[in-house]
């Protein structure tokens, strides 16, 4: 059943909301509001797991990527997906290079047998992971979640760090923020409050050890950012304008580098 119901708006939230109709699928103000609320409270969440880079660099034996590597009895992509899956996100795009998307749509498939929609994009060159998010420019139109494909991150409360963004309003993106005893390895943060102040990857000296995770939320707008890094050029930059925001997590992820990282998940 619907209702119709009368609300105040700012001027600025109702531009935002006509510019969602396409007179195609969203066809007036009312089916824009009911598609952007139906977003922010969980229905068409959307999530990207990035792979992209040279091959040789995500190999980790002669059959198998970070991405592909066995953890115990399935994959690390599986249990990206699953993760994923249980936390309301079944429309997934995982973007790489050919010979990794090949190996992962041989696990994979089209996502059905997961209980969610995989697609798959193709990149066929990039200079950072800025370049390979970008591929997603056109194809998302709203909030979306963002994971790196050599991560474990079972444990981490991604519906937090999404609940956050969505309150949060002003942020183009919200990072989770973890400890790290060796942070010049990482990018490093200074936040006062949620609001991250500065962003530096792999500092060659700092007392700062709260770091990115890379995991994140963001909007569209993060698109338009320039820069071929996510962690060199866009963060930095949403960071001195006051748009980048960080939700600390209390669990950590853990990375797939080689074939021995895959055998100590537990």
């Amino acid at each position: 059943m619907k209702r119709k119901i009368s609300i105040t708006i700012e001027d600025s939230l109702l531009k935002g909301i006509d510019s969602v109709v396409d007179n195609v699928f969203i066809r007036n103000r009312s089916q824009a509001i009911e598609f952007l609320t139906k977003t922010a409270l969980g229905e068409h969440k959307q999530a990207v797991i990035l792979a992209g880079g040279p091959d040789e660099k995500l190999k980790i034996s002669e059959a198998e990527y970070r991405i592909t590597a066995r953890v115990k009895n399935t994959t690390v992509v599986e249990k990206a997906v699953k993760k994923l899956r249980e936390n309301g996100f079944k429309d997934i795009y995982i973007v790489a290079r050919h010979n990794v998307l090949t190996k992962v749509f041989d696990i994979m498939k089209d996502g059905s047998s997961h209980n969610v929609k995989v697609t798959y994009i193709e990149e066929k060159e990039s200079d950072g992971s800025a370049d390979t998010l970008r591929l997603l420019k056109g194809k998302i139109s709203t909030n979306f979640l963002a994971v790196y494909g050599h991560i474990i991150f079972d444990k981490v409360n991604i519906e937090e760090l999404w609940n956050q963004h969505i309150k949060q309003g002003t942020a183009v993106a919200t990072l989770i923020l973890t400890t790290a005893p060796n942070p010049s390895e990482k990018g490093t943060v200074k936040v006062e409050g949620n609001r991250i102040l500065e962003f530096i990857q792999k500092p060659r000296k700092t007392d700062v050890y709260l770091v990115f995770s890379p995991i994140f939320v963001a909007t569209p707008e993060i698109f338009n950012t320039e820069g071929s890094s996510l962690e060199y050029d866009v963060f930095p930059k949403l960071a001195e304008q006051g748009l980048l925001f960080g939700h600390t997590s209390a669990e950590k992820e853990q990375h797939i580098h080689t074939a021995a990282d895959a055998k100590t998940i537990r």
